[in-house]
């Protein structure tokens, strides 16, 4: 069992902390990957918070595969 990846990844000049944790063992079978994601700053806070679905989508076809 690997642990926990962290990265830095900008997305549309916003600097953010990528933390990407690994599949456990659950309920329902093997669950995960899971991932966080820190704004480095308040304007990073505020382009996650309205891009959410956008941010979503290129971490799971960036990083996640």
């Amino acid at each position: 069992m690997t642990g926990t990846i962290k990265k830095q990844i900008t997305v549309a000049k916003n600097k953010f902390t990528l933390e990407i944790y690994p599949p456990r063992e659950g309920c329902n079978g093997v669950e995960g990957p899971y991932y966080e994601i820190f704004a480095h700053d308040y304007n990073a806070s505020l382009y996650a918070f309205s891009n959410k679905d956008k941010i979503n989508k290129i971490i799971k076809e960036k990083y996640l595969q």
